[in-house]
């Protein structure tokens, strides 16, 4: 009796084993399309303290590491969808470059292959980094999402199909544009005057209206302070869903690094950004008239720039709203649209500008051709640079 047990024992031992492996390990593994080059391991790693090599990661050994990477090869003519539950403040990093934070605690989905673009590789490949500020990412919920054409195909033709929400919050869209909405009504009422003579067709082009109203007052008075304020912020809201899962400004993310969701930081920054560039417009006038000698140019020049500017900001909502209601069905053509609308905003003003000049002074003089270029025309091919040809 004493033999036979343990042969009984050895019995169920390799009995579990084997149904261990045929029925646990199919279930735990991904099976992926065999064109999809894409994809993502479970060969994760950690860096120790002081080491300047990468090491595997050992799920009990490493539990007080936060940050946890692993190198991948990214095809570009292939997406590379990933799934991933998040918390709240889970961040990713492509080659220590922010590409991703989650605002709330929830599922997400995105397309590694998109971000990678602007990304420059390091031998071929790419360090994806998951962190968070406070526990361990749960990175074995990092998963690939194949997808073949006809599920694609599936998904579109169903007419009421409920998509998967992308992280970006364009409720943060909406709630600015009843913002912009407010501030433009209270700056009817209270400056009714004022606001009559910059947003009537008839004073845009009516060349005597720079002498009257808001024009006429210094640009440090509350009313020009606050028109050019809305302005502002309309042309920013704009420009932050331009770039929102579109592409990244490179030259602004050095600057205040943030994430695609985290929609209100942006477009503030962009707002103050623009805010101080018109009011930093006149000081740079004033130095260049100088410079060039044309000082009797500059407060007409200035009035003409701050008119046009405000006028043509008033068109930019519609824009937005036809953004926000058509974007998931026809993106291309309203980013298009969107850049359009920007660049006609820069250059109709730039050439509204060169029209009222010319009735002062000739601008086919030579010293006043090339004084506008530079006070006009490169600044504005700077602002096309960062704002709409920055693919």
């Amino acid at each position: 009796m004493h033999k036979v047990f343990p042969r009984q024992k050895l019995k169920l031992s390799l009995f579990f084993l084997i149904y261990s492996i045929t029925w646990l390990g199919p279930a735990q593994a991904q099976v992926l399309p065999l064109e999809q080059k894409n994809a993502i391991t479970a060969d994760w790693m950690v860096r120790r303290e002081g080491a300047t090599q990468l090491v595997p990661y050992v799920a009990g050994r490493h539990a007080a590491y936060n940050a946890l990477h692993q190198w991948l090869n990214i095809t570009q003519a292939q997406p590379f969808n990933i799934r991933f539950t998040a918390p709240k403040d889970l961040c990713l990093f492509l080659n220590n470059q922010l590409i991703f934070k989650a605002d709330f605690s929830a599922n997400y989905n995105i397309d590694l292959a998109k971000h990678s673009k602007g990304v420059a590789p390091v031998e071929g490949k790419f360090l994806l980094t998951v962190w968070h500020p406070e526990q361990q990412p749960n990175v074995s919920s990092f998963q690939n999402q194949p997808r073949s054409q006809a599920q694609v195909n599936e998904l579109n033709d169903r007419p009421l199909s409920v998509r998967m929400r992308e992280y970006v919050n364009q409720n943060a869209f909406i709630l600015f544009l009843l913002v912009i909405g407010l501030v433009y009504g209270a700056l009817r009422k209270n400056f009714p005057n004022d606001f009559s003579g910059l947003f009537r067709f008839g004073s845009f082009l009516n060349p005597h209206a720079l002498e009257e109203g808001v024009l006429v007052k210094p640009i440090r008075s509350l009313s020009s302070l606050l028109f050019v304020l809305a302005f502002s912020l309309t042309l920013a809201l704009l420009i932050a869903a331009i770039h929102t899962n579109v592409q990244q400004i490179n030259l602004f993310n050095r600057l205040f690094p943030v994430s695609e969701a985290d929609i209100t930081t942006k477009v503030l920054f962009y707002t103050l950004l623009i805010f101080f560039i018109i009011l930093f417009k006149y000081l740079f006038l004033k130095i260049m008239g100088f410079i060039f000698g044309l000082e009797q140019v500059v407060q007409l020049q200035y009035r003409e720039f701050i008119r046009s500017m405000l006028f043509l900001g008033m068109f930019l909502p519609l824009v937005m709203l036809l953004y926000l209601s058509l974007y998931t069905i026809i993106p291309e053509t309203i980013l298009l649209i969107s850049n359009l609308a920007v660049s006609f905003v820069l250059v109709i003003t730039i050439m509204r500008v060169f029209a009222t000049v010319n009735k002062k002074a000739p601008v086919l003089n030579l010293h006043l051709f090339s004084y506008l270029c530079a006070t006009e025309v490169i600044p504005l091919a700077i602002m096309l640079k960062l704002i709409v040809f920055n693919f």
